[in-house]
Order: C-alpha cells, then sequence, then structure tokens
C-alpha cells in the first residue's frame, strides 16, 4: 500500500514540475515591448564599458547571458524582428570580449532569422571581418530551385 501511495505522490509531482516549468518557459518566452527595451538599455551599458575599456564585473557576465538566454528562448517560440538589434549588439560584445564562438552565433542569428533586416549586411561584414566564410542561405535556395528547374 505504500509503495502505491509513493508511486501516486511521485508520479503526481513530476507532473506538477513539468507543467510548472512548461508554463514558466512560456511565460519567461514572451517579451514585451518593454522588456525588449530594458535589454536594449543594458546592452548598450555593457558596451559602453567596453568601450570605456571597463572590466566586466561578474553581474554584468550574469547579464548579458540572461539576455542571450531569454532571446534564445523568445527564438524559440517566434522570430520576432525587433530581436535583430539585441542580437547584433550582443555579438558585437561577444566580438569585443574575444568570445568568438559567442558573436558568430549571435551575427548568424541575424543573417538567418533577419536576413530583410538592415543588420544582415552589417552582421555578415562582422563575420567576414572575423574570417568567417558566409554563404546566403537565401542564395543557396535559389540556386537549387534553378537546379532542379523550378
Amino acid at each position: 500500500m505504500k509503495k502505491i501511495i509513493l508511486s501516486i505522490l511521485t508520479i503526481f509531482l513530476l507532473l506538477t514540475a513539468i507543467s510548472l516549468d512548461v508554463s514558466a518557459a512560456k511565460k519567461s518566452a514572451k517579451l514585451s515591448k518593454e522588456d525588449i527595451a530594458e535589454m536594449s538599455d543594458q546592452i548598450d551599458g555593457l558596451t559602453k564599458k567596453i568601450y570605456g575599456r571597463a572590466l566586466l564585473s561578474p553581474q554584468d557576465n550574469e547579464t548579458l547571458i540572461g539576455i542571450k538566454i531569454r532571446l534564445d528562448n523568445q527564438m524559440l517560440m517566434a522570430a520576432n524582428p525587433a530581436l535583430a538589434p539585441l542580437y547584433f549588439k550582443a555579438g558585437n560584445i561577444y566580438r569585443l570580449r574575444d568570445m568568438k564562438p559567442e558573436a558568430i552565433e549571435c551575427y548568424q542569428t541575424v543573417l538567418e532569422n533577419f536576413s530583410d533586416t538592415a543588420l544582415a549586411p552589417k552582421a555578415r561584414t562582422a563575420l567576414e571581418q572575423m574570417g568567417i566564410t558566409v554563404t546566403a542561405p537565401k542564395a543557396t535556395e535559389e540556386n537549387a530551385e534553378e537546379d532542379e528547374g523550378i
């Protein structure tokens, strides 16, 4: 009898934890205009510190990581063009801090998801300056369609 009750309680706790995690992820993934403006201000503040030759504190690093996580969570839900400047600015911060893989990821996110924005050519240029060979996703798709005779 105890095993059955313990099993039921365990299952109940697992289901509760999963449902809370899913609802929290949905809430945290939806970014309001105020959230986007706040993250933009935070990234601008970090950029000023870097250009001012100040070292980033552990709190600053935590802020940058938190912003990147929130952006990535939002991208899992839907690509919002308002995120393009945040990804581009985050890429700049990572590039200035010699964190090349993170910078590449941010710039490529701009290229792949926001190719119709004014930041896409800038992201391409930044990647090329970092020595990364960039191939345009749209050009590749168009070439494949031409090859198929579509």
